[in-house]
Protein backbone atom coordinates (compact mmCIF):
# COMPACT_ATOMS: atom_id res chain seq x y z
CA UNK A 1 0.00 0.00 0.00
CA UNK A 2 1.01 3.81 -0.83
CA UNK A 3 1.64 6.33 1.63
CA UNK A 4 -1.70 7.76 3.15
CA UNK A 5 -0.69 10.78 1.51
CA UNK A 6 -2.27 9.18 -1.32
CA UNK A 7 -5.44 9.12 0.15
CA UNK A 8 -5.54 12.64 1.60
CA UNK A 9 -4.70 14.84 -1.49
CA UNK A 10 -5.31 18.90 -1.81
CA UNK A 11 -6.42 20.69 -5.05
CA UNK A 12 -9.63 22.24 -7.14
CA UNK A 13 -12.68 20.12 -7.35
CA UNK A 14 -15.27 19.13 -8.05
CA UNK A 15 -13.87 15.29 -9.07
CA UNK A 16 -10.98 13.51 -7.91
CA UNK A 17 -11.12 11.22 -10.49
CA UNK A 18 -12.39 13.75 -13.20
CA UNK A 19 -10.65 16.88 -12.71
CA UNK A 20 -7.37 16.41 -10.00
CA UNK A 21 -6.52 13.36 -12.09
CA UNK A 22 -6.75 14.55 -15.79
CA UNK A 23 -4.96 17.92 -14.87
CA UNK A 24 -2.04 15.60 -13.40
CA UNK A 25 -1.85 13.83 -16.40
CA UNK A 26 -1.94 16.64 -18.55
CA UNK A 27 0.90 18.30 -16.19
CA UNK A 28 3.26 15.24 -16.39
CA UNK A 29 2.41 15.02 -20.60
CA UNK A 30 3.47 18.54 -21.13
CA UNK A 31 6.60 18.23 -19.00
CA UNK A 32 7.76 15.51 -20.46
CA UNK A 33 6.89 15.95 -24.64
CA UNK A 34 7.42 19.57 -24.18
CA UNK A 35 7.07 21.77 -27.55
CA UNK A 36 3.75 20.87 -28.98
CA UNK A 37 1.50 23.09 -31.42
CA UNK A 38 -1.43 21.36 -30.24
CA UNK A 39 -2.78 18.47 -28.47
CA UNK A 40 -5.83 16.64 -29.14
CA UNK A 41 -7.20 14.52 -26.45
CA UNK A 42 -8.99 11.54 -26.43
CA UNK A 43 -11.58 10.77 -23.75
CA UNK A 44 -12.75 7.27 -23.00
CA UNK A 45 -15.80 5.85 -20.74
CA UNK A 46 -16.74 7.72 -17.45
CA UNK A 47 -14.79 9.96 -18.37
CA UNK A 48 -16.13 11.04 -21.44
CA UNK A 49 -20.00 10.53 -20.35
CA UNK A 50 -19.96 12.98 -17.39
CA UNK A 51 -16.41 14.38 -18.14
CA UNK A 52 -18.22 18.07 -19.18
CA UNK A 53 -20.26 18.28 -16.19
CA UNK A 54 -17.27 17.29 -13.75
CA UNK A 55 -14.42 19.83 -15.75
CA UNK A 56 -12.15 17.82 -16.79
CA UNK A 57 -12.05 19.49 -20.40
CA UNK A 58 -11.59 22.75 -18.42
CA UNK A 59 -9.00 21.18 -16.03
CA UNK A 60 -7.19 19.53 -18.80
CA UNK A 61 -6.80 22.87 -21.13
CA UNK A 62 -5.63 24.89 -18.02
CA UNK A 63 -2.62 22.84 -17.37
CA UNK A 64 -1.73 21.86 -21.12
CA UNK A 65 -2.18 26.27 -22.16
CA UNK A 66 -1.21 28.31 -23.58
CA UNK A 67 -1.31 25.09 -25.93
CA UNK A 68 -4.44 24.12 -28.49
CA UNK A 69 -6.33 21.14 -26.98
CA UNK A 70 -8.81 19.36 -29.59
CA UNK A 71 -10.99 16.87 -27.29
CA UNK A 72 -12.93 14.16 -28.91
CA UNK A 73 -15.24 12.48 -26.70
CA UNK A 74 -16.06 8.20 -26.85
CA UNK A 75 -18.42 7.77 -23.47
CA UNK A 76 -18.84 3.84 -25.51
CA UNK A 77 -15.61 3.06 -25.24
CA UNK A 78 -13.52 1.74 -22.88
CA UNK A 79 -9.54 1.51 -23.17
CA UNK A 80 -8.98 -1.97 -20.93
CA UNK A 81 -6.99 -0.91 -17.46
CA UNK A 82 -9.89 1.44 -16.40
CA UNK A 83 -12.94 3.01 -17.27
CA UNK A 84 -11.20 6.57 -16.56
CA UNK A 85 -8.58 6.32 -19.97
CA UNK A 86 -7.53 8.90 -21.60
CA UNK A 87 -4.72 9.40 -25.01
CA UNK A 88 -2.78 12.27 -25.37
CA UNK A 89 -1.48 13.04 -28.32
CA UNK A 90 1.00 16.00 -29.47
CA UNK A 91 1.25 17.35 -32.98
CA UNK A 92 3.32 19.51 -34.55
CA UNK A 93 2.90 22.84 -36.88
CA UNK A 94 2.60 21.19 -40.17
CA UNK A 95 0.18 18.55 -38.31
CA UNK A 96 2.91 15.56 -37.79
CA UNK A 97 2.58 13.21 -34.50
CA UNK A 98 5.32 13.57 -31.99
CA UNK A 99 3.98 11.86 -29.00
CA UNK A 100 1.13 9.81 -27.70
CA UNK A 101 0.48 8.34 -24.12
CA UNK A 102 -2.53 6.40 -22.75
CA UNK A 103 -2.97 6.95 -19.53
CA UNK A 104 -5.89 6.16 -16.53
CA UNK A 105 -7.18 8.09 -13.83
CA UNK A 106 -7.88 5.49 -10.97
CA UNK A 107 -9.13 7.00 -8.64
CA UNK A 108 -8.51 9.60 -5.81
CA UNK A 109 -6.72 11.86 -8.12
CA UNK A 110 -4.05 9.49 -8.69
CA UNK A 111 -2.62 8.11 -12.42
CA UNK A 112 -1.35 5.15 -13.84
CA UNK A 113 0.35 5.22 -17.37
CA UNK A 114 -0.25 2.16 -19.61
CA UNK A 115 2.45 -0.57 -19.05
CA UNK A 116 2.59 1.06 -15.37
CA UNK A 117 2.81 -0.70 -12.25
CA UNK A 118 0.03 0.29 -9.86
CA UNK A 119 0.94 1.36 -6.71
CA UNK A 120 4.48 1.60 -7.48
CA UNK A 121 5.49 3.33 -4.04
CA UNK A 122 4.12 1.02 -2.05
CA UNK A 123 5.46 0.82 1.69
CA UNK A 124 2.93 -0.37 4.27
CA UNK A 125 3.80 -4.22 4.63
CA UNK A 126 0.25 -5.01 6.14
CA UNK A 127 -2.40 -4.97 3.46
CA UNK A 128 -5.08 -6.44 5.76
CA UNK A 129 -7.12 -5.63 8.42
CA UNK A 130 -6.49 -9.18 10.16
CA UNK A 131 -3.10 -8.81 9.59
CA UNK A 132 -3.18 -4.62 11.34
CA UNK A 133 -4.97 -6.56 14.29
CA UNK A 134 -2.30 -8.91 14.77
CA UNK A 135 0.23 -6.91 14.44
CA UNK A 136 -0.78 -4.11 16.82
CA UNK A 137 -2.06 -5.83 19.42
CA UNK A 138 1.18 -7.93 19.57
CA UNK A 139 2.71 -4.89 19.86
CA UNK A 140 0.52 -3.05 21.89
CA UNK A 141 0.22 0.28 19.52
CA UNK A 142 -2.46 2.00 18.04
CA UNK A 143 -3.09 2.31 14.12
CA UNK A 144 -2.11 5.69 14.47
CA UNK A 145 1.62 4.16 15.92
CA UNK A 146 2.18 2.05 12.82
CA UNK A 147 1.15 4.90 10.60
CA UNK A 148 4.07 6.59 12.38
CA UNK A 149 6.24 3.83 12.21
CA UNK A 150 5.75 3.21 8.69
CA UNK A 151 5.52 6.84 7.35
CA UNK A 152 8.07 8.91 9.51
CA UNK A 153 7.06 11.21 11.61
CA UNK A 154 6.99 13.87 8.43
CA UNK A 155 3.64 12.23 8.28
CA UNK A 156 1.97 14.62 10.67
CA UNK A 157 3.23 18.12 9.18
CA UNK A 158 1.37 16.50 5.90
CA UNK A 159 -1.61 15.84 7.77
CA UNK A 160 -1.64 19.49 9.59
CA UNK A 161 -1.94 20.38 6.47
CA UNK A 162 -5.06 18.55 5.57
CA UNK A 163 -6.22 19.54 8.64
CA UNK A 164 -5.80 23.03 7.65
CA UNK A 165 -7.11 22.72 4.72
CA UNK A 166 -10.48 21.00 6.09
CA UNK A 167 -11.43 23.32 8.18
CA UNK A 168 -11.04 26.15 5.95
CA UNK A 169 -13.12 24.48 3.46
CA UNK A 170 -16.03 23.90 6.26
CA UNK A 171 -15.75 27.69 7.01
CA UNK A 172 -15.40 29.03 3.43
CA UNK A 173 -18.67 26.75 2.74
CA UNK A 174 -20.57 28.26 6.09
CA UNK A 175 -20.02 31.70 4.76
CA UNK A 176 -21.27 31.55 0.87
CA UNK A 177 -24.56 31.80 -0.61
CA UNK A 178 -25.63 31.45 -3.98
CA UNK A 179 -26.87 29.27 -6.67
CA UNK A 180 -24.19 26.35 -7.80
CA UNK A 181 -22.50 26.22 -10.95
CA UNK A 182 -23.73 24.01 -13.37
CA UNK A 183 -26.95 24.50 -14.76
CA UNK A 184 -29.24 22.83 -12.12
CA UNK A 185 -30.04 25.98 -10.59
CA UNK A 186 -29.00 24.01 -7.44
CA UNK A 187 -28.74 26.95 -4.22
CA UNK A 188 -26.40 26.08 -1.50
CA UNK A 189 -27.65 24.96 1.71
CA UNK A 190 -25.09 24.69 4.51
CA UNK A 191 -24.87 28.48 5.70
CA UNK A 192 -29.18 28.01 5.91
CA UNK A 193 -29.22 24.79 8.05
CA UNK A 194 -25.77 26.32 10.15
CA UNK A 195 -27.63 29.21 11.44
CA UNK A 196 -31.48 27.43 11.62
CA UNK A 197 -29.54 24.68 13.83
CA UNK A 198 -28.16 27.43 16.13
CA UNK A 199 -31.48 29.06 16.27
CA UNK A 200 -33.43 26.40 17.07
CA UNK A 201 -30.99 24.94 19.34
CA UNK A 202 -33.16 21.56 21.01
CA UNK A 203 -32.13 18.39 19.89
CA UNK A 204 -30.34 19.80 16.56
CA UNK A 205 -28.17 21.33 18.65
CA UNK A 206 -27.32 18.76 20.67
CA UNK A 207 -26.63 16.80 17.52
CA UNK A 208 -23.87 19.62 16.54
CA UNK A 209 -23.56 21.28 13.04
CA UNK A 210 -23.47 17.71 11.58
CA UNK A 211 -24.86 18.08 8.48
CA UNK A 212 -24.06 22.07 8.10
CA UNK A 213 -20.22 21.11 8.23
CA UNK A 214 -20.94 18.48 5.20
CA UNK A 215 -22.65 20.29 3.35
CA UNK A 216 -20.45 23.08 3.62
CA UNK A 217 -17.41 21.03 1.82
CA UNK A 218 -19.43 19.19 -0.32
CA UNK A 219 -20.85 22.57 -1.69
CA UNK A 220 -17.32 23.89 -1.81
CA UNK A 221 -16.13 20.52 -3.80
CA UNK A 222 -19.11 21.54 -6.28
CA UNK A 223 -17.64 25.27 -7.29
CA UNK A 224 -14.21 23.74 -7.94
CA UNK A 225 -13.08 25.23 -4.95
CA UNK A 226 -9.98 23.64 -2.83
CA UNK A 227 -11.00 20.39 -1.02
CA UNK A 228 -8.87 17.66 0.66
CA UNK A 229 -9.76 14.40 -0.69
CA UNK A 230 -11.10 12.07 1.76
CA UNK A 231 -10.40 9.89 -0.11
CA UNK A 232 -11.97 11.51 -3.17
CA UNK A 233 -13.81 14.84 -3.94
CA UNK A 234 -17.01 13.62 -4.04
CA UNK A 235 -17.21 12.30 -0.60
CA UNK A 236 -14.90 15.01 0.96
CA UNK A 237 -17.09 16.38 3.45
CA UNK A 238 -18.17 13.76 5.20
CA UNK A 239 -14.51 12.90 7.21
CA UNK A 240 -14.26 16.72 7.84
CA UNK A 241 -17.57 16.85 9.40
CA UNK A 242 -17.34 14.18 11.64
CA UNK A 243 -13.80 15.50 12.95
CA UNK A 244 -15.28 19.41 13.55
CA UNK A 245 -18.45 18.13 15.79
CA UNK A 246 -16.30 15.58 17.84
CA UNK A 247 -13.33 18.57 18.35
CA UNK A 248 -15.93 21.01 19.15
CA UNK A 249 -17.97 18.87 21.73
CA UNK A 250 -15.08 17.03 23.47
CA UNK A 251 -12.33 20.02 22.65
CA UNK A 252 -9.87 17.98 20.93
CA UNK A 253 -6.15 19.43 20.89
CA UNK A 254 -4.68 19.37 16.98
CA UNK A 255 -2.83 16.48 18.16
CA UNK A 256 -5.76 13.89 18.39
CA UNK A 257 -7.34 14.93 15.43
CA UNK A 258 -3.88 14.44 13.42
CA UNK A 259 -3.71 10.63 14.74
CA UNK A 260 -7.52 10.27 14.19
CA UNK A 261 -6.68 11.24 10.40
CA UNK A 262 -3.83 9.33 10.10
CA UNK A 263 -6.16 6.17 11.08
CA UNK A 264 -8.81 7.24 8.68
CA UNK A 265 -5.84 7.17 5.98
CA UNK A 266 -5.29 3.34 6.82
CA UNK A 267 -8.81 2.44 6.80
CA UNK A 268 -8.53 4.07 3.47
CA UNK A 269 -5.43 2.67 2.20
CA UNK A 270 -6.94 -0.85 2.94
CA UNK A 271 -10.20 -0.08 0.73
CA UNK A 272 -8.26 1.29 -2.18
CA UNK A 273 -5.70 -1.23 -2.18
CA UNK A 274 -7.74 -4.26 -1.90
CA UNK A 275 -10.33 -2.54 -3.92
CA UNK A 276 -10.94 0.76 -5.00
CA UNK A 277 -12.05 4.55 -4.25
CA UNK A 278 -13.24 5.06 -8.03
CA UNK A 279 -16.40 5.64 -8.46
CA UNK A 280 -16.34 4.63 -12.41
CA UNK A 281 -14.70 1.39 -11.07
CA UNK A 282 -17.56 0.30 -8.00
CA UNK A 283 -19.76 2.71 -8.07
CA UNK A 284 -20.63 5.22 -5.16
CA UNK A 285 -20.12 2.98 -2.42
CA UNK A 286 -16.14 3.14 -3.21
CA UNK A 287 -16.50 6.90 -3.04
CA UNK A 288 -19.12 7.80 -0.17
CA UNK A 289 -18.79 4.17 1.13
CA UNK A 290 -15.14 4.41 1.98
CA UNK A 291 -15.48 7.98 3.51
CA UNK A 292 -18.26 6.73 5.88
CA UNK A 293 -15.55 4.06 7.39
CA UNK A 294 -12.61 6.48 7.34
CA UNK A 295 -14.89 8.78 9.34
CA UNK A 296 -16.02 6.27 11.78
CA UNK A 297 -13.04 4.79 12.63
CA UNK A 298 -11.41 8.11 13.26
CA UNK A 299 -15.00 8.89 15.60
CA UNK A 300 -14.70 6.02 17.04
CA UNK A 301 -10.69 6.67 18.25
CA UNK A 302 -11.40 10.39 18.86
CA UNK A 303 -14.27 9.23 21.20
CA UNK A 304 -11.59 6.31 23.23
CA UNK A 305 -12.38 3.22 21.40
CA UNK A 306 -9.72 0.33 20.89
CA UNK A 307 -8.42 -0.81 17.87
CA UNK A 308 -11.02 -3.44 17.94
CA UNK A 309 -14.14 -1.03 18.03
CA UNK A 310 -12.33 0.79 15.04
CA UNK A 311 -12.54 -2.14 13.36
CA UNK A 312 -16.47 -2.68 13.84
CA UNK A 313 -17.23 1.30 13.38
CA UNK A 314 -15.09 1.07 9.99
CA UNK A 315 -16.72 -2.42 9.03
CA UNK A 316 -20.41 -1.12 9.60
CA UNK A 317 -19.77 1.93 7.75
CA UNK A 318 -19.04 0.51 4.38
CA UNK A 319 -21.13 -2.25 4.92
CA UNK A 320 -24.34 -0.24 5.24
CA UNK A 321 -23.22 1.45 2.05
CA UNK A 322 -22.56 -1.60 0.07
CA UNK A 323 -24.05 -1.66 -3.37
CA UNK A 324 -24.69 2.42 -3.85
CA UNK A 325 -24.53 3.59 -7.26
CA UNK A 326 -22.77 6.61 -8.92
CA UNK A 327 -25.41 8.28 -10.94
CA UNK A 328 -24.49 12.15 -10.77
CA UNK A 329 -27.09 13.96 -12.34
CA UNK A 330 -26.08 15.99 -15.61
CA UNK A 331 -22.46 14.61 -14.99
CA UNK A 332 -22.16 16.89 -11.70
CA UNK A 333 -21.39 16.03 -8.45
CA UNK A 334 -24.10 17.67 -7.25
CA UNK A 335 -27.35 15.66 -7.08
CA UNK A 336 -26.98 13.34 -4.98
CA UNK A 337 -23.22 13.59 -4.22
CA UNK A 338 -23.51 16.67 -2.28
CA UNK A 339 -26.23 15.42 0.39
CA UNK A 340 -24.47 11.65 0.48
CA UNK A 341 -21.94 13.15 1.91
CA UNK A 342 -24.01 14.88 4.95
CA UNK A 343 -26.36 11.65 5.64
CA UNK A 344 -22.67 9.46 5.72
CA UNK A 345 -21.54 11.59 8.19
CA UNK A 346 -24.38 11.09 10.25
CA UNK A 347 -24.30 7.32 9.87
CA UNK A 348 -20.60 7.70 10.47
CA UNK A 349 -21.25 9.20 13.97
CA UNK A 350 -24.06 6.62 14.55
CA UNK A 351 -21.52 3.81 13.57
CA UNK A 352 -18.91 5.26 16.24
CA UNK A 353 -21.37 5.82 18.96
CA UNK A 354 -22.96 1.62 18.19
CA UNK A 355 -19.34 0.08 18.19
CA UNK A 356 -18.61 1.62 21.14
CA UNK A 357 -21.26 0.29 22.60
CA UNK A 358 -19.99 -2.97 21.81
CA UNK A 359 -16.66 -4.58 23.01
CA UNK A 360 -15.77 -4.81 19.63
CA UNK A 361 -16.80 -7.98 18.48
CA UNK A 362 -19.14 -9.40 15.69
CA UNK A 363 -19.08 -11.77 12.72
CA UNK A 364 -18.65 -10.39 9.31
CA UNK A 365 -14.90 -8.54 9.67
CA UNK A 366 -14.15 -5.61 7.60
CA UNK A 367 -11.49 -7.61 5.07
CA UNK A 368 -14.80 -9.61 4.59
CA UNK A 369 -17.20 -6.65 3.68
CA UNK A 370 -14.13 -5.48 2.02
CA UNK A 371 -14.01 -8.73 -0.68
CA UNK A 372 -17.95 -8.55 -1.01
CA UNK A 373 -17.31 -4.66 -1.74
CA UNK A 374 -15.49 -5.64 -4.56
CA UNK A 375 -17.78 -7.82 -5.65
CA UNK A 376 -20.39 -5.67 -5.80
CA UNK A 377 -18.43 -3.20 -7.98
CA UNK A 378 -17.98 -5.86 -10.36
CA UNK A 379 -21.36 -7.05 -10.75
CA UNK A 380 -22.69 -3.31 -10.64
CA UNK A 381 -24.14 -2.67 -13.95
CA UNK A 382 -21.55 0.00 -16.16
CA UNK A 383 -25.21 2.70 -16.21
CA UNK A 384 -23.92 2.91 -12.35
CA UNK A 385 -20.61 3.45 -12.46
CA UNK A 386 -20.31 7.40 -13.09
CA UNK A 387 -21.85 6.97 -16.46
CA UNK A 388 -24.87 9.41 -15.85
CA UNK A 389 -26.75 7.01 -17.78
CA UNK A 390 -29.03 5.44 -15.32
CA UNK A 391 -30.90 5.76 -11.68
CA UNK A 392 -31.35 9.11 -10.90
CA UNK A 393 -29.29 10.52 -13.90
CA UNK A 394 -32.06 9.64 -15.71
CA UNK A 395 -35.00 9.75 -13.66
CA UNK A 396 -34.13 13.60 -13.21
CA UNK A 397 -32.79 16.04 -15.71
CA UNK A 398 -32.46 19.81 -16.20
CA UNK A 399 -33.60 21.19 -17.81
CA UNK A 400 -36.83 18.52 -17.96
CA UNK A 401 -36.98 16.85 -21.33
CA UNK A 402 -39.92 17.47 -23.37
CA UNK A 403 -41.01 14.30 -23.50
Amino acid sequence: MESIKEIFRMGNGPSSSHTMGPMKAAERFQREHPGADHVRVTLYGSLAATGRGHLTDVAIRRALAPVPVEFIWRQDEELPMHPNGMLFESYSTDDRPQASWRVYSVGGGAILGEGEQGLRNSIYPLRSMQELLRSCTQQGITFWEHVQDVEGAEIWDHLAEVNRVMHESIDRGLKAEGVLPGGLGLARHARTIYRNIQVQGGRLKNEGFLPAYALAVAEENAVGSVIATAPTCGSAGVLPAVMRHIEETLNLPESDLLHALATAGLIGNLIKFNVSISGAEVGCQGEIGSACAMAAAAATQLMGGSIRQIEYAAEMGLEHHLGLTCDPVNGLVQIPCIERNAFAATRALDCATFALYSDGSHRISFDEVVGVMRQTGRDLPHVYRETAEGGLAIVYRYPPSKS
